[in-house]
């Protein structure tokens, strides 16, 4: 590509003014690092005597005309509230754009209704993102990393153009750096991981477990593949308590895996469940090899931080990225 070419490739490109939640300070400053296009701006997060949020979006006027990004992580109810009404409020200062980075669906697991009753609160946080009010340039984009069930794209309205991203790359590119990258084999917990991951990893060997009912118990058990001999890494998208991952390491040991990793996009964790991980229960150390997530969850990320098998990849570059589509 010729001086002329790159010039005009980099005009074309947008300069982007960047708001964070407090959670989301560390990866902010990472996404901002990868490109000089995106400037960090800041938001006033203080609370009145009665607990609700005192709010204040630091030099408003110089946004105007501007593409705006907010980067959310909506870890807890009591996050959520506070940051709907910067959300909301942004697109309406006369910016040229507004794109919302929400890493993490948190609702994401709860798609269904079984029986009558059953609230299906990924649908409600959908609607509530799907008001999110049109900026001068159109309707918000929404950027999430690897939704857990599919057809939740379909949940949002025409005022947010939801953008789908995942973070297999990252883990394909650790993986060739690993010494027995040529040993590697994936695994999936389940079809439902099979079907949201396989094509992205079809160059790599492949096993399947499943989960099958024995009285009150669901037993994790190997369906197809071979994991003899190989580090074998199971793939997911997110993790909460970690069961099934142990299982399903149980498991594949037990048909002659050389070693067993994991790999999840959403580092959820809710009660330090983490912590299963760290180490076996005689103290000889993690069963795991490596144990990958990504930085979409912040707080988990602080909490393993330093602890093995605990590994973080970045989200940052890929956020860099999308902010410019």
């Amino acid at each position: 590509m010729d001086k002329k070419a790159e010039i005009k490739i980099q005009q074309q490109k947008k300069q982007v003014h960047l708001f964070y939640c407090v959670e989301c300070e560390d990866l902010a400053r990472k996404v901002a690092a990868h490109s000089e296009l995106i400037t960090l701006r800041s938001i006033n997060w203080r609370n009145f005597d009665d607990g609700f949020p005192n709010l204040y979006i630091n030099d408003a006027h110089d946004i105007r005309g501007q593409h705006v990004a907010f980067l959310a992580a909506f870890s807890s109810p009591g996050v959520i509230f506070e940051q709907l009404s910067v959300i909301y409020a942004l697109p309406r200062l006369f910016v040229a754009s507004f794109t919302l980075v929400l890493p993490f669906f948190p609702t994401g697991s709860f798609e269904r209704m079984e029986e009558e009753g059953d609230v299906a609160t990924a649908f409600t946080m959908a609607r509530i993102l799907s008001n999110i009010p049109i900026s001068r340039g159109g309707p918000t984009s929404l950027v999430i990393y690897d939704i857990h069930a599919l057809q939740e794209r379909f949940y949002f309205g025409d005022h947010v153009l939801p953008l789908f991203e995942t973070g297999i790359p990252l883990l394909k590119q650790r993986l060739h750096q690993l010494p027995d990258s040529d040993k590697i084999v994936v695994a999936f917990p389940d079809d439902g991981a099979w079907k949201r991951f396989h094509k992205l990893l079809d160059h790599f060997p492949m096993v399947v477990c499943t989960k099958v009912r024995e009285g009150d118990k669901r037993i994790v058990r190997l369906k197809e593949g071979n994991p003899a001999g190989c580090h074998v890494v199971i793939v997911d998208d997110l993790v909460q308590s970690g069961g099934t991952l142990i299982e399903c390491q149980k498991v594949l040991a037990a048909h002659g895996a050389a070693k067993v990793s994991a790999y999840v996009t959403h580092g959820v964790f809710p009660n330090r469940s983490w912590e299963r991980f760290t180490q076996k229960s005689d103290g000889s150390g993690s069963a795991f090899a490596y144990f990958w997530i990504t930085d979409s969850c912040p707080l988990t990320v602080k909490s393993i931080a330093n602890k093995p098998p605990f590994e973080v990849l970045s989200l940052a570059g890929s956020i860099a990225d999308a902010l410019q589509i």
